[in-house]
């Protein structure tokens, strides 16, 4: 009896300290819990100087999704999106026998699809095209090419230590190094007039039973070009015996990948997707002579008959997305003049070699600070004064920060019905790295576009008339508050095509306009939208400013 009463004591303590803990946690998560009223917290906003950064030609190879097309966006500009790649052999050293011709050639990358109806009647799938900008009627100029630019994997300039970089100004130098022969040269709605068409792929085999039911194969929307087979005739068929498709290293060597170069079609709106490059295959289809010797009663009788045989190419190895801007001069003023004095009134993001904001966190007024004993010291410290304050709105007593907050109201005049990014991501710029709240969301989601919930940045367009991001910077703010040697770093904010990659890429040159900016976040070069959004000069109406908002409680 007496040992039970003793574990139930133990177990009320620690059930005491769980749910003292657990309160500490319910602190973090704010009002995403608790709603919009803080249960009477105490609230203060800070200032934040806000100004726009342009983004230069940044590295672009090897990325997990590229943008293929012609993208017109009316606030920011046009964007043409050529990409190239490596490809490598399913399987090495083929066997090719006698007399191999090629019957066709077919490139096939699947599209982005969501199946949204089945005919009951007929089986047949309807689809709709996921992560595809413009309108549906848009249309394209598409021309591929062998590649005749090598893609080394390292780089000589690092001894060979450091994987090779490839950046997104790179268009000029793939194109110099083409093959001559456009290879998609069949009809005109794979090259002049291409378009990203949503239908399914189906093919009928007959049939082979007796009773006379054919056989249906269905594939999902995807990009089917038909490629010149007397090119593959030579350079894949012809060069097996020359030894070029002995290994993948040789092979690569010599055949160069493709360059799928995209240009504006005529007077058509132009159309852009993302797309899965490394899902992507080459399939070359041929007949061989097939030799068959047989001896019946002595008598030897040899039979050749001709069958279909195949080479797969797949469209992996290194890739680069390359991306050719014409901008529009109001965008293109703004990004080039920032004013990192006393900030901007618009906030230009937009994705591939575009623009970011740059932060800066509470005002640049240090004329006091607090020794280690919380004492006022009326000399500058390298400190903010409203950071200082913050730290010691009590006394000596830290306060906790049961919330912060970054409101990003969207700029509907400047943006008018463009399609918006579903995601912005803020960073630390200065180290190039995500911020504490980033990193201690251990929230997921069932795509790229979700996940990390709690810290977000995800659009919110219930209020049509004000639509906002909103950005969690509880973590980062308690450190500033509770650790001295806590630096108020400055922070980035761009679009994100996959909140999940947190991903840095290299600038090709480093750029000193607003601030030094040498790295850039790998999701933003893969997206293609762009946002507007109101920044924080004194000039935009206060219930749309950008501003630091922090909700706390004072210790007793």
């Amino acid at each position: 009896m007496h040992n039970n009463s003793f574990f139930k004591i133990i177990l009320i303590v620690i059930s005491i300290v769980f749910l003292s803990s657990c309160d500490k946690d319910f602190n973090t998560i704010g009002n995403d819990l608790v709603g919009d009223d803080h249960f009477g917290l105490e609230h203060s906003t800070y200032d934040v100087l806000s100004y726009n950064q342009k983004v230069g030609p940044v590295q672009s190879n090897n990325l997990p999704v590229n943008a293929l097309g012609v993208y017109e966006d009316p606030v920011f500009g046009t964007t043409e999106a050529s990409f190239a790649t490596q490809v490598v052999l399913a399987s090495v050293n083929p066997t090719i026998g006698n007399n191999a011709i090629v019957d066709n050639v077919v490139l096939s990358i699947p599209y982005f699809s969501t199946l949204t109806s089945t005919d009951a009647t007929s089986g047949d799938n309807t689809y709709r095209l996921d992560s595809i900008y413009g309108p549906e009627t848009g249309k394209i100029k598409l021309s591929v090419y062998e590649n005749g630019y090598f893609m080394r994997d390292l780089d000589p300039d690092a001894a060979f230590l450091e994987p090779q970089k490839y950046y997104t100004n790179q268009g000029a130098d793939f194109d110099a190094l083409k093959k001559a022969t456009r290879l998609n040269d069949s009809i005109v709605s794979q090259n002049d007039e291409f378009f990203f068409d949503n239908k399914e792929f189906k093919v009928t085999t007959p049939a082979t039973t007796t009773d006379g039911t054919p056989t249906i194969t269905r594939t999902p929307p995807a990009m089917r070009l038909a490629l010149n087979k007397g090119y593959f005739q030579t350079s894949i068929i012809d060069a097996a015996a020359s030894g070029k498709l002995i290994t993948n290293d040789v092979f690569k060597n010599y055949f160069r990948g493709l360059y799928f170069k995209v240009e504006k079609s005529g007077s058509n709106p132009g159309r852009l997707a993302m797309m899965n490059f490394k899902a992507g295959t080459v399939t070359i289809n041929y007949k061989e002579d097939n030799v068959v010797t047989t001896t019946t009663n002595g008598v030897t009788t040899t039979t050749t008959t001709r069958v279909s045989r195949s080479i797969v190419l797949n469209l992996t190895g290194n890739t680069v997305n390359l991306l050719s801007n014409t901008n529009q001069p109001s965008y293109n003023a703004a990004i080039t003049n920032p004013n990192s004095a006393a900030g901007d009134s618009r906030l230009y993001l937009r994705g591939g070699e575009g623009s970011m904001a740059v932060l800066e966190l509470f005002n640049k007024t240090d004329l006091k600070g607090y020794d280690a004993d919380g004492n006022l010291v009326n000399q500058p410290n390298g400190v903010s004064d409203e950071l200082d304050d913050l730290k010691y709105l009590s006394g000596k007593k830290k306060l906790l920060v049961n919330e912060a907050n970054l409101v990003f109201h969207i700029d509907g005049d400047a943006m008018g019905s463009n399609k918006l990014p579903n995601r912005i991501y803020l960073y630390d710029l200065t180290n190039n790295a995500p911020v504490l709240d980033y990193l201690y969301d251990g929230t997921t989601g069932t795509n790229v576009k979700s996940g990390q919930l709690i810290y977000s940045g995800i659009l919110n367009p219930t209020n049509t008339s004000d639509k906002t991001y909103k950005i969690r910077l509880t973590n980062q703010i308690r450190s500033l508050v509770k650790n001295r040697d806590s630096v108020n770093v400055k922070l980035g904010v761009v679009v994100t095509e996959d909140i999940r990659n947190s991903t840095i890429n290299k600038l090709r040159l480093p750029l000193q306009t607003g601030t030094t900016l040498t790295k850039l976040p790998q999701a933003s070069v893969m997206s293609p939208l762009g946002v507007v959004l109101h920044g924080s000069k004194s000039t935009v109406a206060d219930d749309k400013r950008l501003k630091l908002e922090i909700y706390y409680t004072k210790p007793d």
